[in-house]
């Protein structure tokens, strides 16, 4: 039986800054504890305060150099950072590998970072299921910016546009040409575009695709609209971290003034709300695989008795009634 914690102790000690009441609210989330509601509803009133910030890219990019260069650009400025780091799931433990934490290391003594890696525990799209409580808790925890920096899979890593204020997808030189960049829908997602690696050959190139990307994508648009900025880094030696961070208040102010900030939280409210409401419905579905119910239905299926859109609806009905 799941330990009962005092929730508004483990609210207040995290709206304090302490790391180890913001990790236990963490985990309470990942876990799906019986009192994710309770914690859900104590962080709520505390939330919409956050800059949310993804960072997305195919793998080698450098996204973790990056997020590291950032991080002390922020901190330069004075701004508390959260930092979520989306880590692959061991095919042992199905925890997180950590690797990015280690790339991070330099901030660990920080007071004020919190860095924390989470598994995607076999979830696609980049990011893990808990992804968004955990944001809640952050930003909740009186961070000014939260970073979620997702695992780097290609061409489906597009979760992170639901999450996110600001969306900055980092590319490399020699990760493909222009055409496959085009087709990447990473690509589509982003608000900033970051080049690492920019000191070796083909940055350039590079650059302009992007650039021409960026124009051709520009002619289907109307009224008045973002143009998303190139910036050029080297984050392994801090060059251009700078740079990225001006990009992203930039886009800060852009969506306050646009009304657009607005928009994607409530759009990012919808995504959250549809995700727990069909957690639960597969759940109880899970519940029924045991029972006489659904294999009732499926047997009815079999003997053509029902057709399976039928079937699903008497499902549902019998769910929801």
């Amino acid at each position: 039986m799941p330990v009962t914690t005092d929730v508004g102790e483990l609210v207040d000690r995290a709206r304090d800054g302490q790391p180890r009441a913001i990790a236990r609210l963490i985990s309470l989330v990942e876990d799906a504890h019986p009192q994710l509601r309770e914690v859900a509803r104590a962080l709520t009133p505390y939330t919409g305060n956050a800059q949310i910030i993804g960072l997305t890219g195919p793998p080698g990019a450098g996204k973790s150099t990056s997020t590291s260069a950032l991080l002390s650009v922020l901190r330069e400025q004075g701004k508390r950072v959260g930092v979520l780091a989306i880590d692959p799931s061991s095919p042992f433990s199905g925890g997180a590998l950590l690797g990015d934490r280690i790339r991070m290391s330099e901030h660990a003594t920080d007071t004020g970072v919190f860095i924390r890696s989470m598994a995607t525990r076999g979830h696609l799209g980049g990011l893990a299921w808990a992804t968004p409580q955990a944001v809640r808790v952050l930003d909740a925890s009186g961070f000014d910016v939260v970073l979620i920096e997702t695992v780097g899979v290609g061409q489906s890593e597009v979760d992170v546009v639901t999450l996110a204020d600001t969306t900055v997808v980092l590319l490399a030189p020699g990760m493909g040409d222009g055409v496959q960049a085009a087709k990447a829908g990473v690509l589509e997602i982003a608000d900033v575009f970051v080049v690492n690696k920019a000191d070796r050959e083909g940055a350039d190139t590079t650059i302009h695709d992007l650039k021409q990307m960026i124009s051709f994508g520009r002619k289907e648009l109307r009224g008045p609209s973002w143009r998303q900025p190139i910036v050029r880094t080297v984050a392994s030696k801090g060059e251009g971290a700078a740079d990225v961070a001006q990009a992203l208040e930039d886009h800060r102010r852009w969506l306050a003034a646009s009304g657009e900030l607005t928009r994607r939280r409530v759009a990012r409210a919808v995504s959250e709300v549809e995700a727990i409401a069909l957690r639960r419905l597969r759940a109880e579905i899970g519940d029924l695989r045991g029972g006489e119910e659904l294999s009732a239905l499926a047997r009815q299926v079999v003997d053509r008795e029902l057709d399976p859109y039928a079937a699903a609806d008497k499902l549902i009905h019998d769910l929801t009634r």
